[in-house]
């Protein structure tokens, strides 16, 4: 983004060529947001998705197993999950890291670790996303895609998404829904 927009005053000048000095501060800024982030989600000022619990229940009564693929860190991601939804779903849930594979969304990796980890068909898996690079790697990992739309990725085209939903509660997403996209 930088590189092609310019860095912010005082950082580099634009004709400043140290890559590894802007790789640091690309990985700090990450960082630090993560930490915000992680202090919000554990004040409670970042609540679950609408539907989410719900389906996540749902697939744990039959017996359909759960997993979360992020790009974000496995510490971020396990963190969000038990503060999201309590330590006794987080306990079942199987977490995929962006900082586990290579290649990080829109390419598939993350979601074909997961399916080859919890020996699963990729052919067979629906996958909940909110963002246009998330909709991309599931669909070249071959799996199914709902989209719940987020604030952040409102302006997004979501055209081969399987389905498209404000939330999984006002598109009255339940496990028969994911099931139906499978047939």
């Amino acid at each position: 983004y930088w590189n092609e927009r310019g860095w912010p005053a005082g950082v580099y000048d634009d004709d400043d060529d140290d890559d590894a000095r802007k790789k640091t501060l690309v990985r700090e800024l990450h960082l630090r947001k993560t930490d915000i982030f992680n202090d919000l989600v554990e004040r409670g000022e970042v609540p679950a998705r609408p539907g989410v619990a719900r389906l996540v229940d749902e697939a744990f009564a039959e017996g359909v197993p759960v997993g979360v693929c992020s790009t974000s860190s496995d510490k971020a991601v396990a963190n969000l999950v038990r503060f999201l939804l309590g330590d006794a779903r987080a306990d079942r849930i199987r977490i995929f890291a962006g900082d586990v594979v290579q290649n990080k969304k829109p390419a598939p990796d993350v979601y074909l670790l997961a399916a080859q980890d919890m020996d699963l068909d990729p052919t067979r898996c629906v996958v909940v996303e909110d963002s246009t690079i998330g909709l991309q790697a599931a669909k070249a990992a071959g799996m199914r895609c709902i989209i719940t739309k987020s604030a952040y990725a409102y302006r997004e085209t979501f055209d081969i998404a399987d389905k498209v939903v404000d939330d999984l509660d006002q598109g009255n997403v339940d496990l028969s829904t994911l099931r139906s996209l499978l047939l």
